[in-house]
């Protein structure tokens, strides 16, 4: 399994890949191992707000469905319109195949998420 640096990691198997104002939001690598052929996105709409906690979509697979929780505050100023017609993108890359690009409302949020190493003891341990 894959934890590359450079991203923030949520408890809910979430990422954050800060670039600029902006951060890019989808699920590790961890997240699309567990449920297996994804076959369904459900994606927020555009210019919708969220807190840090929200759920602001869903990922359907073959296993199970599970919802996407927002790591971090902001307004969706982009969604990844290639995953409503290829879901399977996540399997194939869960990094490069973000789900949502947002304005952050409070950066300091990113802080505090979990570092790549955190986040693989997390997913290893449960702690």
């Amino acid at each position: 399994m894959k934890f590359p640096n450079g991203y923030s990691y949520s408890k809910d198997h979430e990422w954050v890949k800060v670039v600029g104002d902006y951060a890019y939001i989808g699920i590790s690598d961890f997240a699309q191992h567990s449920l297996g052929e994804i076959v369904f996105v459900d994606l927020p709409e555009v210019d919708t707000e969220f807190s840090a906690g929200d759920t602001f979509g869903a990922v359907e697979s073959v296993k199970a469905a599970s919802d996407l929780y927002m790591p971090i505050g902001g307004k969706v100023l982009e969604i990844n319109e290639a995953l409503s017609a290829e879901p399977g993108l996540l399997n194939t890359d869960s990094y490069e195949n973000w789900i949502v690009k947002i304005e952050m409302t409070d950066r300091a949020e990113v802080d505090a998420l979990l570092e790549p190493i955190q986040y693989e003891q997390f997913v290893n341990t449960g702690k």
